[in-house]
């Protein structure tokens, strides 16, 4: 079997380290360049020729930076005569832009994914896509993981006497529905309408949560402004205390002077599928928990060709093993 080398762009080296320790291989360097005319240059340290490789790159402010750092190093692995590039992107950012909704509109989804492509990725490993259908515009196989087990795991710790888990929109809320059956708890959700990329309204609450404690389950938390706007709803409606979860933790703009000392939040969790924030040791509500181990299970499972699909059979039927179907 060809052995594993893993390099990382600048975007998360943390995780990148944290996925090495886990399978057991060194983390290899790159060295990026970039030129008095603002061109960069990417050259990896280690010997590629006929080797499994894996760049770890979220693609995390700032996107384009990054995206070109992945790009330049799939570049160099394919002339450095890798056997089979895989890209793990925790956090794809482009998933975001993936249809037409107005005249004249990119689709930078399905753009990057070509790209990517081109450049001569075999395989994308990305975690918790904010829409699914994204999946699709990829013309190499992809790895879809989920943290919701994670994410369950640090509630199912604690105690979950009257408490609902809240979905800010009704796009999320089969995802917030998978999330609930975890920890046995009923679901609500939002009636979101969205004006800017930090604007919405939300209208109304579908679901009980007077008298109890909400846990607001949304796939990425960028400037804050969604979860503002549910907890003034929730609020309204007699919700008492909430925490917040998330599997990608961006907290840019004012996001973290949103969140925290909110006085309904008693915490705010999140993976570490992106950095976490400077300030995150003055946020006492915050935790992060770590995805590397997952990754790196996933790392082993496609070198060894494995299935990846069987990590989610307890935790998400959409992405575990398909079961047979019976037919008359």
């Amino acid at each position: 079997m060809r052995e594993i080398v893993v390099f990382s762009g600048s975007a998360h080296r943390a995780l990148a380290f944290g996925i090495c320790e886990r399978l057991g291989v060194p983390l290899s360097p790159v060295e990026l360049t970039r030129f008095s005319n603002d061109c960069l240059q990417a050259q990896l340290q280690a010997n590629c020729r006929q080797r499994d490789v894996y760049l770890v790159q979220p693609l995390v402010p700032p996107t384009q930076e990054h995206l070109m750092e992945l790009l330049l190093m799939v570049d160099a692995a394919r002339g450095a005569s890798a056997d089979k590039i895989t890209a793990v992107i925790p956090y794809y950012a482009y998933a975001r832009s993936d249809k037409k909704d107005a005249s004249r509109l990119s689709i930078g989804g399905r753009l990057v994914a070509d790209m990517l492509a081109t450049a001569g990725v075999d395989r994308v490993i990305t975690m918790t896509l904010h829409a699914p259908q994204v999946h699709a515009f990829f013309s190499v196989p992809v790895d879809h993981l989920t943290a919701l087990g994670v994410l369950a795991d640090h509630f199912l710790g604690q105690d979950l006497t009257n408490a609902v888990v809240v979905s800010p929109d009704f796009g999320n809320a089969k995802t917030a529905t998978q999330f609930a059956r975890l920890l046995g708890l009923p679901v609500a959700a939002g009636s979101k309408k969205r004006l800017a990329d930090d604007r919405v309204v939300i209208d109304a609450i579908v679901g009980d949560v007077a008298g109890r404690r909400a846990i607001v389950l949304d796939d990425e938390i960028a400037t804050g402004g969604s979860i503002l706007e549910l907890l003034d709803r929730l609020g309204d409606q007699g919700c008492v205390e909430a925490a917040v979860a998330c599997t990608h933790g961006l907290f840019v703009g004012k996001a973290v002077e949103r969140l925290r000392g909110h006085p309904m939040i008693s915490e705010v969790v999140t993976t570490d599928t992106v950095p976490p924030p400077s300030v995150a040791a003055d946020w006492p509500e915050l935790r992060v928990l770590s995805v590397a181990g997952l990754l790196a299970e996933a790392v082993a499972r496609v070198h060894a060709g494995e299935s990846v699909a069987s990590l989610f059979d307890d935790v998400d039927p959409t992405l575990g093993t398909p079961q047979p179907r019976l037919f008359d």
